[in-house]
């Protein structure tokens, strides 16, 4: 038994839906028609956006980013996942388990600074409206996305080199349906204090200090709002905010309860459920609040759909 018990983990198993035998069939069909339907929906935003010239701005360049993010985001965990719904054997490889972690890491950090960004351009559309086009320039656009990707693609590159340099030698089973980081942590055989504590470090700088920013830009917001004297006028206003704000709620309030508790309440079972919101979900939903809460997203809609059905010769 000790031999075993030295033996090096040469792939994982995944045991999240383990307990739902009987209704995995089902839940890859449900799984599956959510995908495709995300899938569709963040094509038609990205393809609306690129088309529509009238979309050409600061805050629809931030949804197109935002779109291709949660596609990826998804194509990373959830095809995986619905091949493991109907094999027998549910196993990934020690390196494919790896890349899998870092990906993931990366879009969704890319994805809290990218929200971060979005914060600040609702900033200046609203206090600084008369140069907002000088302040949000397509330089400072893309800028903003580059220094999300790179500070996700730093982060995720230092957190998946702590868990993965860790030994694996006991159990292989990981109680996740993914590779994420907790579960595999769980299986390493000795688990550094100081790895524990800079992956935690890690996840303070990736949520607390976006959601920081975020806060600030929307006491300036609140404060500019309050200060237009018409109702109309103020309404407009927020209503240009409310979408970011449900994804803000959403998104920093699932990745908090994952990440930010102490891993003594750690819980298989309440991950799984948190983790399917956010993988499968909340992906769907993020673009879709954004574009169908909004009219001029939506008369660009309809103009490229006319466009297509009735092309101009």
């Amino acid at each position: 038994m000790e031999w075993v018990n030295e033996t090096l983990v040469r792939e994982f198993v995944f045991l999240g839906f383990s307990s739902l035998a009987g209704l995995q069939r089902l839940l890859f069909v449900v799984f599956l028609l959510v995908y495709l339907f995300t899938l569709g929906t963040n094509a038609v935003i990205i393809s609306t956006i690129v088309l529509d010239r009238a979309l050409h701005t600061p805050m629809y360049f931030f949804l197109a980013v935002l779109s291709c993010s949660e596609t990826c985001y998804t194509f990373v965990i959830v095809p995986k996942m619905l091949v493991d719904l109907l094999a027998q054997k549910k196993t990934i490889s020690f390196l494919g388990c790896a890349i899998q972690m870092f990906t993931f890491l990366f879009l969704g950090c890319s994805h809290s600074f990218l929200l971060a960004a979005m914060g600040y351009d609702r900033y200046v559309a609203i206090c600084n409206p008369l140069r907002y086009t000088v302040l949000m320039g397509h330089g400072v656009c893309v800028g903003l996305v580059a220094a999300a990707c790179f500070c996700g693609f730093t982060v995720s590159l230092v957190t998946t080199s702590l868990v993965f340099r860790l030994p694996f030698h006991s159990s292989n089973q990981l109680h996740h349906f993914f590779c994420d980081i907790s579960p595999v942590l769980k299986l390493a055989s000795h688990r550094s204090r100081l790895s524990q504590l800079v992956i935690f470090m890690l996840g303070v700088f990736v949520l607390v200090i976006p959601l920081l920013l975020i806060m600030v830009s929307y006491v300036r917001i609140i404060s500019a709002i309050l200060k237009i004297p018409s109702t109309v006028g103020r309404y407009k206003a927020f209503s240009t905010c409310a979408s970011h704000l449900i994804v803000v709620t959403v998104h920093y309030g699932c990745a908090s309860f994952i990440y930010l508790r102490p891993k003594s309440n750690y819980s298989s079972s309440q991950d799984t459920l948190i983790s399917v919101s956010y993988t499968i979900l909340t992906p769907l939903f993020n673009p879709m609040i954004y574009s169908l809460r909004n009219k001029e997203f939506k008369s660009a809609l309809r103009r490229a759909i006319i466009q297509t059905s009735h092309p101009v010769n």
